[in-house]
């Protein structure tokens, strides 16, 4: 079951904030006509004491206003639920995401108010998944607005010009893959693949016919549309992007992703702490 949070913080914020409001304009003024009187029978100003649901709601209104305001505005925290992202990103990373990147939107109605800034190639982005818009998902941009990208036995170009990649020492953790480091515009990065093989190269979107070659290499070709980009991730072999459900609209961006803020297994006391205060490049 995928909660909503956005929704939830802006109902909360809702009702507790009328709730406010109410008691300032309506239910305070009638309170102060009524005076309470004492053993004595005189007055005693200030002894209202303020319904459960007024107070409650004057405690916890700004605090739930500047967490929906942060979250929705300056920052987010996210935690992946997958290995697609492996080596840049672990399972159980918690990453930390820049909500004024690509402009700024309105909470649950994900309507664009500023705009100022639009991804790069190579940019780490959080978004609505497009077959489900409750899902968030992590991808790296790979193709912008009406670029050409083409694949060829696990080489991908960009507008004709092959992506520089540099082979890099395996990992023993990672038996039967290779890694290597991929340059996108001006972002370096590690990608991996299984060894020998590029089936998770082979995409499943209907746009993106994958095709053997005389030779016996896999290939394909994509133009992404205005409007849209194409997400790959750095698992290349172990990855559900656009090559499987089609490239990203843009009105489905979250965020950049920066930073990561913790991982689970260093809570968990089985390592990866040093993970822990990590540039997401």
């Amino acid at each position: 079951m995928n909660i909503d949070f956005a929704a939830v913080l802006v109902v909360l914020t809702g009702l507790t904030g009328g709730i406010w409001l109410l008691d300032a304009l309506v239910l305070a003024p009638r309170r102060a006509r009524v005076p309470v009187v004492g053993e004595a029978g005189a007055a005693l100003p200030g002894a209202v004491k303020l319904p459960w649901y007024v107070d409650l709601s004057k405690s916890f209104f700004p605090v739930i206003l500047a967490v929906l305001a942060l979250r929705s505005f300056v920052v987010e925290p996210f935690r992946i639920p997958s290995e697609s992202m492996v080596p840049t990103l672990l399972k159980g990373d918690f990453i930390l995401v820049n909500k004024f990147a690509y402009g700024l939107r309105l909470p649950v109605l994900n309507t664009k108010v500023i705009g100022n800034g639009q991804p790069q190639r190579g940019d780490v982005v959080v978004f609505r998944y497009p077959p489900d818009p409750a899902v968030a998902y992590i991808k790296r941009v790979v193709g912008l607005p009406g670029d050409r990208l083409a694949y060829r036995d696990g080489q991908l170009s960009i507008n004709g010009q092959p992506v520089a990649l540099t082979p890099l020492p395996p990992d023993p953790a990672a038996p039967g893959y290779q890694r290597f480091e991929e340059r996108l515009g001006a972002v370096q990065h590690p990608i991996q693949t299984l060894a020998g093989s590029h089936r998770g190269l082979i995409g499943l979107w209907p746009d993106v016919q994958p095709r053997r070659e005389l030779d016996g290499a896999i290939s394909w070709e994509y133009q992404v549309p205005p409007g849209h980009y194409f997400m790959m991730g750095d698992n290349r072999d172990n990855s559900s992007d656009s090559r499987v459900w089609g490239p990203l609209p843009e009105e489905n961006l979250i965020g950049r992703a920066f930073f990561i803020w913790m991982n689970w297994d260093c809570i968990t006391l089985r390592g990866q702490c040093g993970r822990i205060g990590d540039d997401i490049k």
